[in-house]
């Protein structure tokens, strides 16, 4: 089990990766004590047997060591980088290098595009179909501590070398299916550097909240600008400046001094004085100042929207129908959300663009319409021109 600590031997593994059509990618980082990943295991390999061509990278035994030679690799378009369930590894070199590896190749989607299923596991995919098994007893371990065990490293290892033979498989499968261009859609989003890159004047987005007036949705906006700041700044996780629940206080609450901090029911103690309670103060007046044109507005359009449920129902006969006669994941095709907004009269919805649209999204368009039905022929769902 080859470790590689420094630049030069790096650059020496990347240049002989280079020469081959795909290099296999994982990582081991931890995140539970700051906002961005901390990067504390590399694992890559290029076509071969066993461990022979898998190395893993160690930047903190090697902290000197450039990573360089691999964003260098990364940028090759003539070395496919493939990954398993690639968005937290891509956000790590997204937030180093400045750079998402391309070509990319995610087993995960491309699992599901060939009928694995949804959401699929590593592990499953090993077993059907390299027809191994995997330790993962070191999976929950601290990889940040030095140094690593024996178990540790084969473990590492497992997570790139069986991924040769699972990557083989499913590209087999989709050039037989044709099905490359799906996974190439799929793969937009990944390579979006709008994916990796938090913008806090945008965060009150991710927060749930039953009330929707303007005034209180701009203090839950300042609120969650302020957090993801002061987190981003401090490389703290957003949860140790204050949780969602608690900014859902406050932005009800409205706290006007200290005093008034002091007394929240779900604020942390270490956010009730310094620069946290005076930021969340700032914050408050701040969206209680806002002028009405600059007011968040909640997107209202679900809530105008008339679902006919039995059509509704009709969908999702539909695409449970043609998730199983394509051999495709059905939430890759379409959400249950998205089937609603279809009933609802929606158009602009990713079930009727791209591949989606050709697989499913025509024939609910045309269910919609009236100019098709469903019936039942044996065991199956079968379109019926009307």
């Amino acid at each position: 089990m080859k470790t590689i600590t420094t630049t030069d031997d790096l650059a020496a593994f990347c240049t002989e990766a280079a020469k081959h059509p795909y290099v296999t990618v994982d990582t081991e980082f931890l995140r539970e004590r700051t906002y961005y990943p901390h990067l504390c295991l590399i694992q890559l390999a290029y076509p071969g047997e066993g461990d022979e061509n898998a190395v893993l990278v160690d930047p903190i035994a090697g902290d000197s060591m450039d990573l360089a030679p691999l964003y260098a690799l990364f940028a090759d378009h003539g070395v496919v980088k493939v990954f398993h369930a690639a968005r937290q590894d891509l956000e790590i070199f997204f937030n180093d290098g400045k750079m998402i590896p391309d070509p990319l190749f995610d087993t995960q989607v491309a699992a599901m595009v060939c009928g694995f299923g949804e959401q699929v596991g590593y592990e499953t995919l090993v077993r059907k179909i390299a027809r191994e098994s995997l330790d993962k007893s070191s999976r929950f371990t601290d990889w940040s501590r030095r140094p690593l065990s024996d178990a540790q490293k084969r473990y590492a290892l497992a997570d790139v070398t069986h991924l040769r033979v699972i990557y083989e498989h499913l590209k087999a499968q989709l050039d037989k299916s044709g099905r490359n261009k799906w996974l190439t859609e799929e793969m937009a989003v990944l390579k979006d550097p709008a994916t990796y890159h938090v913008v806090p004047e945008e965060a009150w987005q991710r927060v749930k909240t039953r009330t929707q007036s303007a005034r209180f949705l701009s203090i839950v906006k300042e609120l969650a600008r302020f957090r993801e700041a002061h987190a981003q700044s401090r490389n703290i996780p957003r949860s140790r400046v204050f949780k969602d629940d608690a900014l859902v206080e406050l932005a009800s609450t409205k706290p006007q001094s200290i005093a008034d901090l002091g007394r929240s029911r779900l604020l942390l103690r270490e956010a009730r004085k310094g620069e946290i309670a005076d930021g969340i103060l700032a914050a408050i007046k701040a969206g209680q100042e806002a002028d009405p044109e600059d007011m968040p507005r909640p997107d209202k359009s679900r809530d105008r929207l008339v679902v006919n449920p039995a059509l509704a129902d009709l969908l999702r006969v539909l695409l449970k129908a043609k998730a199983e006669q394509e051999g495709v994941a059905q939430k890759l095709i379409a959400t249950s959300s998205e089937l609603d907004e279809i009933a609802g009269g929606m158009r602009d919805v990713q079930a009727l663009r791209g591949w989606r649209k050709q697989v499913f999204g025509d024939d609910a368009l045309r269910l919609c319409e009236g100019t098709i039905g469903l019936a039942a022929r044996k065991n199956d769902v079968v379109i019926v021109e009307l």
